[in-house]
């Protein structure tokens, strides 16, 4: 009977000591963008790509984003596996210059969590 008094008052720290090996996590070995933006025309509502020039800022860190097609809508991504605050600028010809507000990008245990955007260019 002392035995399994026993037995029972050591379970919850065997417990305890065998779900810490259970709490590991994998991470993925792909690399995830931070900022995922798509342009539109705030007129037509047609998607823009050609001739979008979209530069990041992080304080003195500065990327210019890169189109990916993804199916038939246009993406620009940037900022991989990078967290901070940034703000991005969108330029094309024929539209108003558009800045962002403050954008925060942050992590979990494996990789920067990524942010979406869909933004509306205006025409001139």
């Amino acid at each position: 009977m002392k035995k399994i008094f026993l037995l029972l008052a050591c379970m919850p720290f065997l417990l305890a000591m065998t779900c810490e090996e259970d709490d590991e996590v994998i991470c993925t070995q792909e690399v995830k963008a931070g900022l995922n933006i798509t342009f539109k025309d705030a007129v037509t509502n047609e998607f823009l790509s050609s001739g979008v020039t979209v530069v990041a800022q992080d304080g003195s860190y500065t990327e210019t984003l890169e189109a990916f097609p993804q199916s038939d809508i246009p993406v620009f991504i940037g900022a991989f596996e990078r967290v901070g605050t940034y703000t991005f600028t969108v330029s094309k010809e024929g539209y108003q210059t558009y800045t962002s507000e403050l954008v925060i990008l942050t992590a979990d245990v494996c990789h920067v969590i990524p942010q979406n955007f869909v933004v509306s260019l205006q025409p001139n």
